[in-house]
């Protein structure tokens, strides 16, 4: 063990070229165990950000391991970044650490790393245990930011940033500005068992937990997360979240479509074993004439890739938005018949009926008013407990 740990820790994390080509550049594994992500968040492009400033990220983890790694990100950017200090370590309350938990994250044996644009880095393992669903804060000093910024625009969780470099700080008065951005960072990983694995949920602005309550972890897969913890007959224990906003299976618009950002998204990340794809009702009440055939040849394109990754898929069915500005006739047929696809045709290796279990009894185009978000197409935080209660957990292991 003491062998596998030196290794951890001298282990080179080089910028990546591709997310496809992460994997060769793992630090080695003990043989029973592997890397597997904790917490995720798709990365988009966002407006520029101050440079010369410092960010306090909260994320909240899923499996709990050791060796932590994160990801920093600058594949939206169109100049490189230069992260001078980043640190880790628990959160006790508002930007406030715990005392003692706050600790330097290094790059290839260096305090310091630049990321040049459309690249992505790891983290060399940082020695200690993460405990499962505790909040874990990100510390970022960065310089040289100009153009673009990388980063996740729907948070739901309260972050923090100040002026001047104050990462190692485990205190909170210096950090003064709170935001609702998580700025580069978009994967954090742990080692664990090789018996367990991870779930990527892939999909829109239900997933990404479009009105639910912020700072509580209540989006959808935050009550599947908590639920995988609790199961002791689970083997699947980490979720990553990889839900953006108005997001579409088929074409780009509020972050790259389903289809091109998968292998970030999904296949780069490590322990995955299981692709949770709740995705298509922006494609469809856009209005743009998506068909029934269009989206089911694009869930074909995921699922086929997860596949040939080693990967199995679970899809879940489309729910109903009608009261929704964009609502029609035509996209209620195609709604229709896209969850009659994904219910009977066999290409997923589960299936998870959302629209069953969040419709209205009396007006079956709409949501459960008790479910209802206030606009007809995002669930509230009854409607994201009720998705999560409805997953089977073992069809979350159909990969074997």
């Amino acid at each position: 063990m003491a062998s596998t740990v030196a290794a951890l820790l001298t282990a080179l994390c080089v910028p990546l070229l591709g997310y496809a080509a992460r994997t060769r550049h793992e630090p080695a594994a003990a043989a029973d165990q592997h890397f597997a992500v904790t917490w995720a968040a798709s990365a988009d492009r966002l407006k520029a950000g101050p440079a010369e400033r410092s960010y306090r990220l909260v994320v909240r983890t899923s499996v709990g391991g050791n060796a932590l790694r994160i990801r920093l990100t600058n594949a939206f950017g169109d100049h490189p970044v230069t992260f001078a200090s980043a640190y880790a370590g628990l959160q006790w309350q508002g930007a406030e650490l715990i005392r003692g938990s706050n600790r330097r994250l290094t790059f290839g044996g260096q305090s310091s790393v630049t990321v040049p644009a459309g690249e992505a880095i790891l983290s060399d393992p940082l020695p200690g245990d993460v405990p499962a669903q505790s909040n874990l804060v990100v510390s970022l000093h960065v310089t040289g930011a100009q153009g673009p910024t990388t980063g996740h625009a729907l948070a739901l969780q309260t972050s923090y940033a100040t002026a001047g470099d104050h990462a190692a700080e485990e205190a909170a008065v210096n950090w003064t500005d709170a935001m609702s951005f998580w700025y580069w960072l978009d994967a954090v990983s742990v080692q664990t068992s090789a018996e367990i694995s991870s779930v990527v949920t892939l999909g829109d602005s239900i997933t990404d937990g479009w009105a639910s309550t912020t700072d509580l972890n209540r989006r959808w897969p935050d009550y599947l997360s908590r639920r995988l913890q609790a199961a002791t007959d689970s083997t699947v224990k980490g979720v990553a979240n990889e839900g953006i906003s108005g997001n579409k299976v088929l074409a780009n618009g509020a972050g790259e479509a389903a289809l091109h950002r998968f292998d970030r998204d999904v296949l780069a990340h490590p322990g995955v074993g299981t692709v949770f794809v709740h995705e298509g009702i922006n494609d469809i009440k856009a209005r743009t004439g998506v068909t029934v055939d269009d989206l089911t040849a694009g869930y074909r394109q995921l699922v086929d890739r997860a596949h040939a990754a080693g990967k199995c898929v679970v899809g879940a069915t489309l729910m109903a938005y009608k009261g929704w500005p964009e609502y029609d006739a035509a996209g209620e047929a195609v709604r229709q018949g896209v969850n009659d696809w994904i219910r009977h045709s066999g290409v997923f290796d589960a299936v998870v009926d959302f629209d069953k279990i969040t419709r209205s009894p009396y007006d079956p185009q709409s949501l459960l008013p008790l479910f209802d978000g206030g606009d007809h197409l995002h669930p509230n935080d009854n409607g994201m407990q009720a998705m999560a209660d409805a997953v089977d957990l073992a069809g979350l292991r159909c990969g074997g």
